[in-house]
């Protein structure tokens, strides 16, 4: 169990940490002459049954809140250290605020400096406190009057610890490993080391991880968990990382050591935030303010999603825009304060580091937002259009290594879900063969778009695959179909398309003009020009420009030939590199780059092009052989 201090300047933390363990936390030079803490002190006791207490000594200047914070942000259990001539004082009251703002909720009082006044005078200070914790988790938390000096009330302290330490129960913080930093340092012999907390996830000797926001990777050469080497870490334990492939001045206070697979940084998350009853004012709009997150401090810019203004007081919703990527998971506590550091505003939680720039305030978003501040909230959010989730990005979004449950490709998509996006597609489908009943059906982005739940282009790919799978739809040359749909042709266009077919089946890429085949086969341009409408329609032709037929099948194989020109030339391929891949005249080459680029498959930058969406997607697979 970690155990921090929390108080003002000179009550005592650091005489009261070395009377319990006998360690002087204050190593800096400055610390032993001033007489005062300014950086993160620690010690370690071993307990009967192999357990270990840790001490996180922090400092009580007002001007080092923001070293407080980094150290109260992994610690399980408070020592509020109160002097007793002194009483609450002003970072009394600011620690005991970041305290609860960090959901810290175990705790004790001790009472330093007993020594110096009478009975009277402790029992005034005990109401203080009481009254100060009272509308806090720590309401009714135990308080021992102590003195460093002659001993008093040490022994009743330090059994009140251990009996904590027995009763506590490592978090459960299952995942990927994420370990925040507070100190580095180089080590002769050994090279970088880092101390900090383990999060979440466990730490092995020989591990491959990533630094971030450097996203510079490393190696784990060595490993101390407090204060013994071992073998591996688990959450909840302060450690002590040797990093091979990493120099001293690449990591510092406030970055992390995570997991490769958490790559992922963001300036935009969404969280749940609530204003301190202290603040004699309301948080506006776009109000900067420092974020503190682990042990980092950072420029952010809070917008509010759920009211114009945040009241003294009250929670709601808001998005914070920090000024330089980094990484949050959804859950990770955060402390606010004004830009001036003079004082602690807020605190809050991630709910999503993923969070948009547009339309962050609709209804839809809001409920997302609401689902995500449930204790479980992967059943709320599947309940929610668009009803899939991205398996990958949510897992890493929340330190996961992967996340349960029904899937549609790599969507989550829970089985209600799935009936309700199958009802919107059968819906749909039906529509369309009832007014074109000779029709082969829908291009997957027409169905797509046709659905009332809008669906991102993977997502709905992953649906469809998952319904023909079902059998609920039907997949043919590209399009989507009701399984029980048979297309066909009237006589007359039936007929026609015999006569047709092997006209284009010569050249497919370069078909004949209309004129021309109507020269060819002997009827009246205007005739065949609306057959042919008709056969695009039933699924045969696609009519790539005016009068400019292709066999429908030859339309996602060019696809796939500028797809593979594009992979061959990463700066762009020409029309005159198309036409020689296909086979085809220029002007017909021309013609199908402009109808590539109207779909969406090309980009255009001068006189070369970029496939830039899957050929597939757009056009159905290409005929193999």
């Amino acid at each position: 169990m970690i155990v921090g201090t929390a108080g003002h300047i000179d009550h005592g933390k650091t005489s009261l940490v070395r009377a319990l363990t006998g360690v002087d936390t204050d190593r800096l030079a400055e610390e032993k002459r001033r007489g005062i803490t300014i950086d993160l002190g620690f010690a370690y006791v071993p307990l009967a049954g192999g357990t270990t207490l840790g001490f996180v000594d922090v400092p009580g200047h007002e001007r080092l809140v923001h070293t407080m914070i980094a150290g109260a942000a992994s610690i399980d259990f408070c020592v509020l250290v109160v002097a007793a001539d002194d009483g609450v004082m002003p970072q009394t009251r600011e620690h005991v605020q970041v305290l609860d703002l960090l959901g810290l909720r175990h705790g004790l009082v001790a009472i330093t400096k007993a020594d110096l006044v009478d009975a009277a005078r402790l029992e005034q200070v005990q109401r203080q406190v009481a009254a100060l914790l009272a509308p806090t988790p720590l309401a009714g938390a135990k308080c021992l009057a102590v003195s460093s000096t002659t001993g008093e009330g040490i022994p009743a302290l330090r059994a009140a610890l251990e009996a904590a330490a027995l009763a506590h129960q490592p978090p459960a913080a299952p995942g990927l490993p994420r370990f925040a930093v507070d100190r580095s340092f180089s080590l002769a012999g050994a090279g970088t080391i880092v101390t900090g907390s383990l999060l979440a996830g466990m730490l092995r000797v020989g591990d491959s991880v990533l630094v971030q926001p450097q996203g510079k990777p490393a190696r784990i050469r060595g490993l101390r968990a407090e204060n013994a080497v071992v073998e591996q870490a688990t959450p909840g334990q302060r450690c002590a990382l040797n990093l091979a492939g990493l120099a001293k001045d690449e990591i510092g206070r406030g970055d992390w050591v995570v997991a490769p697979a958490l790559a992922a940084l963001t300036t935009r998350l969404d969280v749940e935030l609530r204003l301190l009853p202290s603040e004699t004012r309301p948080l506006r709009a776009w109000a900067p303010v420092l974020l503190h997150h682990g042990a980092a401090q950072l420029n952010a810019r809070v917008v509010l999603l759920s009211a114009e203004q945040l009241a003294p007081g009250e929670a709601g919703l808001a998005q914070l825009v920090l000024d330089q990527p980094r990484p949050f998971w959804r859950g990770d506590r955060l402390v606010l304060r004004d830009v001036s550091a003079q004082r602690t505003l807020a605190g809050g939680r991630v709910l999503d580091p993923r969070a948009p720039e547009r339309r962050r305030r609709t209804p839809a978003r809001l409920a997302v937002l609401r689902a995500l501040a449930q204790p479980e909230p992967l059943p709320a959010l599947l309940a929610l259009p668009p009803y899939l989730l991205p398996a990958a990005a949510l897992a890493q979004d929340w330190g996961l290594g992967e996340i349960g449950g029904p899937r549609a490709g790599d969507f989550l998509l829970a089985p209600a879900a799935l009936a309700t996006l199958r009802a919107e597609a059968e819906a749909a489908l039906a529509a369309h063969h009832a007014r074109q009943p000779a029709a082969p059906g829908l291009a997957a982005e027409t169905l797509r778009l046709a659905l009332p739940t809008r669906l991102p282009r993977d997502a709905f790919a992953a649906l469809a695959e998952a319904l023909v799978q079902q059998g609920a739809l039907a997949k043919e040359a590209g399009f989507l179909r009701l399984p029980k749909h048979q297309p066909g042709l009237g006589g007359e266009d039936a007929r026609l398309w015999a006569r047709l077919q092997p006209a284009l089946a010569e050249n497919p890429f370069r078909p004949p003009v209309l004129n021309d085949l109507a020269r060819t086969l002997r009827l009246d341009p205007p005739v065949l020009r609306r057959a042919a409408k008709r056969l695009a329609a039933a699924g045969r032709l696609l009519e790539v420009a005016p009068d400019l037929f292709f066999p429908r099948e030859a339309v996602p194989e060019m696809a796939r030939r500028a797809a593979a020109l594009s992979a061959a030339h990463p700066a762009g391929f020409s029309a005159a590199q198309f036409r020689d891949a296909c086979g085809n005249g220029r002007t017909q080459a021309i013609l199908v780059l402009e109808y590539f680029d109207r779909r969406g498959l090309t980009l255009r930058r001068g006189d070369l092009r970029r496939v830039v969406k899957d050929p597939a997607a757009l056009f159905g697979a290409a005929p193999s052989g």
